[in-house]
């Protein structure tokens, strides 16, 4: 125990390396990915610390180019996962029991090693590729976000263990501790952000949890290099499992296991609720009730006035719909647009869009990459021949796709006449933005129509000169994003800036990169204590006189 009361300052966001011509960051970051593009690793589970190999194998592949091998990685059976359960529940005793500061110490120390060593560039390089990202969109995913996780989780986690009672009257002291929770957490990771899937399992585990990690299959390359790190920076053996393999293999076990304490998931909203079914299904076997955090699917908007100014609006759609392929849960996927401007507004978009250049990531000119996997070529091919077919709408630029080397489809914008239509409806989760060209003065009428469309409500943005049609947007549209934004793309969110996370069916709204997602992780205990206890059970009210 430390005979102090330790301080962890509020940390400053991690400046964003902009990878310019001839900078060093640039030559250093060009170096890191021709020496691991041209090597191809083996990945095992690691459970306590130890490397397992299952037997059981996939391949970690370049989706831009997909006969490219980065990895060959084991897969976990029910075997490994309940050995990495058991394994767990031996490193909570411990790690729950450590002083907090002892904790936080190693994610600071991670949030440094990524800062200011080469590990910047290893996990900037894994996600470029192996996710298919463009230095800019790796460099703000998995160096500057995960570094902020790190930070500001640290922080957030100081200021609820000084979170006390309000009063202790004389003769008694009240207090309040914040205990990490009795089971694990099942941390579940989807494949676009690097930095979510170091976020999941850690957040838990810098408040005394332990947590079993299970990456997407397209991205335990990035997530590799994570648990990497964390060892590096003196993570106990143990309080991370790393768990790479099916969602039934994985999941199963887990889902049984009496010590299943919680999940802290992104990916889409049926696995979700499916897990959360069979976690009430099977709540007479846990021996507490597991916390469910989780963030799923969007459908998210960009809703223009007539008084919006075009640049900035075509700008905002361009970058938000198709910087990553759109493979964000924050993109932009659907847009309206009042009838007034959209000519001089279809013009600035289809000239820009012209200039935008897709391929290689090793190739720091390409603007868009490839989407993920075949999977997702396919689904989202498959919305965009629905469009060409249909008599209620038109592509009016891109439309174009080619999976013969990596998994490119160009940047797709429809037009459609029916505010129902299938691709403003569904997430196509892929460079595609359905845009409803609307009366002026049918501005109310369509932001409630806005508001109804989707089942979802994670991201949305207004874009208007008017302060009255800001106004009216904001509050029509209160409870249709959980990120608003006004003037700006739905995307980009920042930690200790803007708190991510949706309502509906995009989640539990829990707002990663906040206070409010560490609450989750902790069971506080109120200890009241008494110097001076009572010696007779009688009360005044019982005398006669």
């Amino acid at each position: 125990m430390s005979d102090a009361i330790f301080n962890v300052s509020l940390p400053q966001n991690e400046p964003v390396k902009n990878y310019a011509p001839e900078s060093q960051e640039r030559k250093l970051l060009k170096s890191k990915l021709n020496e691991m593009v041209n090597q191809t690793i083996e990945i095992p589970v690691i459970i306590g610390g130890k490397e397992v190999f299952t037997g059981s194998t996939d391949k970690c592949v370049c989706p831009h180019d997909h006969q490219k091998i980065l990895a060959n990685y084991q897969k976990a059976s029910e075997k490994e996962v309940n050995e990495a359960i058991k394994n767990s529940m031996k490193a909570h005793v411990e790690w729950s029991r450590m002083d907090w500061q002892d904790r936080i110490s190693v994610f600071l120390k991670a949030a440094d090693l990524l800062s200011q060593t080469e590990w910047r560039y290893t996990l900037n390089a894994a996600t470029m590729l192996g996710q298919s990202k463009n230095p800019f969109q790796a460099e703000i995913d998995s160096a500057a976000e995960l570094i902020d996780f790190f930070r500001f989780n640290a922080y957030y986690a100081t200021q609820i263990y000084k979170e006390q009672p309000l009063y202790s009257p004389v003769g008694l002291w009240n207090r309040m501790e914040y205990r990490a929770l009795e089971g694990f957490i099942f941390a579940v990771a989807p494949f676009n952000f690097t930095s979510i899937c170091g976020n999941l399992p850690t957040s838990p585990a810098i408040m005394g949890n332990v947590a079993l990690l299970k990456p997407a299959s397209s991205s335990v390359y990035s997530a590799y290099f994570i648990m990497k790190l964390l060892q590096a920076a003196g993570l106990p053996d143990g309080v991370i499992n790393f768990v790479p393999g099916s969602g039934s293999q994985v999941g199963n076990p887990v889902m049984n296991s009496e010590y299943f304490g919680g999940i802290h998931f992104t990916g889409s909203t049926p696995t979700f609720q499916s897990m959360w079914r069979t976690a009430a299904n099977n709540l007479s076997k846990y021996k507490s009730y597991p916390r469910i955090v989780g963030e799923t699917g969007g459908k998210d908007f960009i809703f223009a006035h007539s008084s919006a100014d075009i640049k900035a609006l075509g700008t905002a759609m361009i970058r938000g719909a198709f910087e990553y392929q759109g493979q964000k849960c924050s993109a932009a996927s659907r847009a309206y647009i009042p009838k007034s401007i959209w000519s001089e507004l279809k013009e600035f978009l289809i000239s820009e869009l012209k200039t935008i250049k897709m391929g290689d990531v090793l190739d720091f000119t390409n603007f868009m990459n490839a989407v993920i996997d075949k999977g997702a070529f396919d689904t989202i091919t498959g919305y965009i021949e629905f469009a060409k077919k249909s008599n209620e709408a038109e592509i009016i630029f891109g439309g174009n796709y080619d999976n013969s080397k990596g998994y490119f489809i160009e940047p797709t914008i429809i037009v459609t006449t029916n505010p129902k239509f299938k691709t403003i409806e569904e997430e196509v989760f892929g460079p595609v933005l359905t845009l409803f060209v609307y009366e002026d003065s049918k501005y109310e009428e369509t932001l409630k129509l806005c508001d109804e469309t989707s089942p979802y409500s994670l991201t949305g943005a207004i874009f208007a000169q008017d302060r009255k049609a800001i106004v009216t947007a904001d509050k029509m549209l209160r409870n249709a994003a959980g990120n608003f934004y006004i003037n700006d793309k739905p995307t980009g969110a920042v930690v200790g800036q803007q708190p991510f996370g949706g309502a509906r069916a995009s989640g539990t709204n829990d707002k990663a990169g906040s206070y409010l997602n560490l609450i989750r992780w902790v069971s506080a205990r109120t200890i009241k204590e008494n110097f001076i206890p009572p010696k007779d059970y009688r009360y005044s009210f019982l005398n006669e006189k």
